[in-house]
Parts: structure tokens; sequence; C-alpha cells
């Protein structure tokens, strides 16, 4: 029976100042409290006025609301009112008082307790002295030091089970053999090749040859049988080329179908390629080729100037009309097929280099249809697909799409440079059912205007993935108003693959969560120690799958833990078991002895119906050591001042995450990806500093 008054005591081994940190602090409660997915300050307690939250809880999938709270009372290590709106009258009362030496009893008062069940009644007694309960305990033992019980440095979520990967193969339609004929074509290729793009490509011809591989820019098209046969023509071409296994082969292109044939040829060949960042300058492109000891390099006629300083004896193939035209190379090649070489070749990735010069990452050879399981296992992407391939393929993003359309036998829908309106009249053109992009085209395509957006039909659009950089919690929940509940959040990187994926209900939950692992990966948060942290607590993430990287180039390569590779990121899990990145390990700042990341900023500031952009990074402080800069960019005819977002923040963040510094600036300098180079801002700051001296 649900009750308007539930009393209850329970006691916690520790200090009351210590407990009170958490209990006093309600945007923590995520952490401990099963069900409550954000508590987000509104306004801080001032002249006497109650501090504000707004909180959102989700207590069963599509279940989720918010609901505004106050603190009328807040008396330090002593006691908490929290009240709902009043016209509920709801409240919850938590008083603190001794035990016994570092023992603090809890009474705990909940006065017509408004969180409800899915089926909309109320919580019973029990279910709320068990909730509050299970909470407190996580608290003891964030406390107490006490390691996240989460089992996932055993390794027993690293490494899919055959049944489950088989399983999630046959959801996704590619083990129905509708064919026998097809299908045992299609097997035949998957074992002479792998489950590399050369096995993907040749199984697909072998099944579907006459479907449609690849739509370029909404004109040319190439089918499954195409692709197989001009990346063999490519393939021989490069041989005469004194391309052989193990050869470097570049790649400076644009998304278009011969980037993917020459990809395709290269691993016919046994030869790595090496995809080049478009953004790259032209001594960035010299230095790659140099030190990769590339042979050939296929690149856009429109990159002249880039490859410009490149070595007379690397041979340039140009994709367009400069010569020697790639089309002219195939015209008199043979048809000749040919065999698996004995190491495949691999590719090699690009880092992102928006901390540092760009490094290539060696990406390992898929082992099997697993590791395409593994992403399709928390986005359901299915056979036949067509799937605009927004994100640049030089980016590891933009491969994933290709590398999981290839069993899927999807159309890739490829565009040379992505533009909002653009994207949209293919998406209605060519009845896309999903897409794969970076998180500044959604901001891209959310800044249309309404008029522009409603006059393209996306209502076949059921998949949008998005990676490469954190999405801000107000562009996801504006997607989704938008465009409906489709959109999926994938984390991970060039070193280590698949970390987490959000799906729409994670996200409706929690716009700013990672997601949860899928299957196949496992995920560590870590202290010093390389154990696990305690439960709320932020630490390194590390995680384990059987795609993690072969090392960066240099001969370099990431930490190792437990079978976990570090990320470079910190990060916490919240109570339901989802993650959240705080920050990457190089962004954290210390301000005045306090540990300080900008994300928390940048959300607080993207909020604001003004801000279009922005972007948060530290730089040294002659009496905090270090300190918070914001880089704003506004909306067109909005304005706003310096004052008005400190004050904004320090109404809702920590005096220490208080931009002391706001910059409004016309544009954030980015990289091709999107990803913010925020190095480029600090080192203006610091510049700007210096000059002031």
């Amino acid at each position: 029976m649900p009750a308007d008054c539930v009393v209850f005591d329970l006691s916690i081994d520790h200090p009351r100042a210590h407990v009170w940190s958490i209990v006093g602090d309600l945007p923590r409660y995520s952490r401990f409290f099963r069900g409550i997915t954000s508590c987000d300050q509104v306004s801080a307690r001032d002249f006497g006025k109650p501090a504000r939250y707004l909180l959102r809880a989700c207590l069963a999938p599509g279940a989720v609301f918010d609901h505004h709270l106050e603190t009328p009372i807040a008396r330090k290590d002593e006691q908490l009112v929290i009240s709902g709106s009043p016209d509920n009258g709801s409240w919850v009362s938590i008083r603190l008082e001794n035990d016994r030496p570092g023992r603090t009893n809890l009474k705990v008062v909940f006065f017509r307790p408004m969180l409800r069940h899915p089926a909309a009644t109320d919580w019973t007694e029990s279910e709320i002295k068990t909730w509050v309960r299970d909470g407190v305990n996580r608290i003891s033992d964030h406390l107490s030091g006490i390691s996240d019980p989460r089992p996932v440095l055993k390794r027993r979520d690293i490494g899919s089970s055959p049944i489950r990967v088989a399983r999630t193969l046959a959801a996704a339609g590619i083990l129905t053999p509708s064919r026998p004929d097809k299908m045992l074509r299609q097997l035949k290729a998957v074992a002479r090749w792998g489950a590399t793009m050369v096995g993907g490509y040749t199984a697909a011809a072998g099944r579907e040859p006459d479907g449609v591989a690849v739509i370029n820019d909404g004109a040319d098209t190439r089918t499954f049988r195409d692709m197989d046969e001009r990346s063999t023509l490519l393939a021989h071409a490069l041989r005469g080329l004194n391309v052989k296994p193990e050869s470097k082969v570049g790649i400076l292109a644009r998304n278009h179908a011969i980037l993917l044939e020459a990809l395709i040829a290269c691993g016919k060949l046994g030869a790595d390629a090496v995809l080049l960042n478009t953004g790259l300058a032209a001594a960035q492109v010299e230095d790659t080729v140099r030190h990769h000891k590339t042979r050939v390099l296929i690149v856009d006629d429109d990159f002249a100037e880039k490859v410009r300083y490149v070595p007379e004896k690397v041979v340039r193939i140009w994709t367009g009309a400069t010569a020697p035209r790639l089309d002219d190379l195939l015209a008199d090649q043979p048809h000749t097929a040919f065999a698996a070489p004995k190491r495949p070749g691999r590719m090699i990735v690009l880092t992102s280099g928006t901390t540092g010069t760009p490094k290539g990452a060696r990406r390992p050879t898929p082992k099997g249809l697993g590791d395409a399981a593994t992403v399709l296992s928390r986005i359901p992407l299915r056979v036949g697909e067509r799937v605009l391939v927004a994100a640049p393929v030089f980016h590891s993003w933009g491969l994933t799409a290709v590398q999981i359309g290839m069993p899927l036998r999807a159309t890739l829908v490829l565009q040379r440079r992505f533009d909002a309106e653009s994207a949209l009249r293919a998406i209605e053109e060519h009845r896309c059912t999903a897409m794969f992009v970076v998180p500044i085209m959604l901001q891209r395509m959310l800044n249309l205007p309404v008029e522009v957006r409603e006059r393209y039909d996306t209502s076949s659009l059921r998949i949008v993935a998005s990676s490469g950089s954190a999405i801000p919690g107000s562009v996801v929940t504006g997607f989704m108003d938008t465009f409906g509940d489709i959109l999926y959040n994938f984390y991970g990187s060039t070193e280590v693959s698949a970390g987490t994926i959000a799906d729409p209900s994670d996200l409706r939950a929690a716009p700013t969560t990672a997601g949860r692992p899928p299957l196949g990966t496992a995920l560590g948060i870590l202290g010093v120690d390389g154990e696990q942290v305690p439960p709320g607590a932020v630490g390194r993430i590390f995680v384990g799958n059987d795609m993690l990287f072969d090392g960066y180039t240099d001969g370099m390569a990431r930490e190792i833990k437990h079978s976990l590779m570090d990320t470079g990121d910190r990060g916490y899990f919240d109570a339901d078991g989802r993650l959240f990145v705080a920050g990457r390990d190089d962004e954290m700042i210390v301000s005045g002895g306090e540990n300080v990341f900008p994300r928390p900023v940048e959300e607080v500031l993207a909020a604001l119906p003004q801000v279009d952009e922005v972007a948060v990074v530290g730089v040294s402080d002659d009496e905090y050591g270090q300190r918070l800069a914001a880089y704003v960019v506004l909306r067109p005819g909005a304005r706003l001042d310096a004052g008005l977002v400190r004050s904004y923040v320090h109404q809702r963040l920590a005096r220490f995450s208080v931009p002391r510094d706001v910059i409004f600036v016309d544009e954030l300098p980015r990289n091709p990806t999107g990803k913010v180079l925020k190095r480029l801002l600090a080192d203006e700051q610091q510049l700007v500093q210096g000059l002031g001296t």
C-alpha cells in the first residue's frame, strides 16, 4: 500500500561531515541512487531563497520524468530538507546525528513521496526503504574506498560467446540463409579473406552482385560486383607500381567510391593503407608520408597543394582529371583474381591530433563477424540498410560505418563534403534508413531554419549514430525532439574501438551519458593503483575487447591494466551502470586545490539559448595555479556579456568552476571531423596573458 508518510532510521560508519559531503550534494545523487539520472542545480541559495534543482528520474525504459526541487533547509552536517513543487506538498528530510565516534545516524522522513513506478502507482513503504538503503550502502562504500563491485576486471565480459554473436547476427539478418547457393559463396569469401573489407565486399558480390554498394554524391553508383572488379584492377595497377605485401599506400581523399576501392585493393595485395586526414597541412602530409615510408599516394585532385612537399619518388595517383588518372590506370589491367596474402593488409588511421601532432594507429584485422556483432548488439542495423556516411571515412568512425555496412550489404550514400541541408536532401532522395555523423553535424542540422528542415521528408531515417566527441546534452534532446528518438551515441576511439553505446532510451534518461558496454566489451574505472575505484568516484576509463589497436606507428602504446586499455579519459558510472565521461586526462586542471573538468561548464553554457557553441580550456593562474577560460560563439542576433555568463555558471556549479575569462568569438577552431582544437585556444589565451604582463 502507498504511504503518505514514511519514517525510518539507518546508520552509516562514517563521520557526519563525510556523509554530508555527499548527502548535501544533490548533483551527485545519480551516482548512488538508482533511477535518478541527473539532478542539476538551477539556482543557488541566495538572500534566504532556497537552492533550486531539476531532478530527472527513470525507473524503467520509457518512464522518464522531471521533478522540480528546492532545499528550504540545508544546515551543513545537520539536516537537509528537499521539497517538491508547492502544488504537491511532497518533501523528504534527512537529519544527521552522531551515533558514536565515526558513525552517523540518519533520520529519514518521506512525506507524500512523488517518485513513481512506471505503472504510475506510488512506491510502498518497503520499496522506499529498500531504495534508500541501497543508495546509502553505495555512499558508504564510496567513503570507505571500497572498490566498485562490478565484475569488470575478471574478463568474463571480454570476448563474446558464439551463441550471443550468432543471435545478434541473426537479428540483423546476416545469418539468414535465404538462398543456400548464395550463402555458400558468401561464406567461402569470408573463409578465404576473413572479416576484412576484401572479405566483406567479395562476399557481398557473391551473394548480391547487382545490389547497389555505393551512391556517390547522389549520381554515380557502384554495385557490389563493380566494387569487387574495380578493386581487383586497382590492385593489379598498384602491384605494377611495386606495391607488395606490407608496403604502405597513402590515401588522401574525401568520401567517395574510389576511396573504398583503394582500401579493398590494398587488402587484396596485403598492403597497408594509410588514411591521411584531409585537414593536415602540407608539411604534416609530407611528415606522415615519410614516416610511414609510403610508396604510392592516391589523392583527390583538390589536394594538390597538400602534397607539394611529398618526395618525387612517391608515385601519385589522382582520383580526378589530373594525370596519371586512376581510371586510366585501370583500363589495361587483367581481371585475374588474387590469392589471399599470408598477412592481411592493415589500416593505419591517424589520431585526431586535438592535443598534439596526429599519430598513426595500427588497427587490428577483425577476427570474425563478432566485431560487427559488438556494434549491432546496441545499434539495431539490419541487412539492406541505406546508410548516409556523413562522417569522414579517413576517421575511425566513418571507417566503422563502412566496415559495419559490409556484412549488412548496405548501400552507402557518400558525399564529398558535409552540408546540413544536402544531407537532409540525400536522406529524402535515397530514403536513407541510417546515418553516421560526428556531433558537430547534428548541431549544424539543428541550426537550419525550421522551414528548411521541414522541406525534406526524413521519415525513412530510423538510426542516427554519432561518435568522435561528446555531444552536448542540449543537442541530444534538441535532435531527438526534432527528428525522433533515433539517436545513438558511440563512445570509443581509434585505439580502443568500441567502449560504450548509448541508445535512445539511455539518452532520454540521461542526455550526457556515454551509455553501456556493448557485446564483447568490458569497461573499468580505475584509480592510480590500477584497481577499480569506489562507486560514484571519478577515475581513468579503461576498455577491453578484441579490437584494441596494435600500437602507434612510432612504437608507442597505451597502458594496459587487467587486459583493459587506457582511453586517456576520466569518468564515472551512475548507480544504474551508465558511463559518464568527465573529460580528458590532459584537460583536467587543479584550481585552488580542486580538480576541475571543463565539460560540466560547457554543458551548462550550451544550455543557454543565446549560445551556439562553447569550449572551455584551462590556463595558468598566478593565484590559483590554473583557471578556466570559456570561448563562446553566440547565435546570430543574440547578446550576452561576460558577467552574465559567469553569474549563470555560478548559480549552477561550484565557485572554482566559474570561468574567469569569457571570450566571445565568431567560431571555434575545429579539425575536419569537427573536434574543437582546444590546444589552439589554450595557446592563444596563454599568449594573451603573456602580452598582458
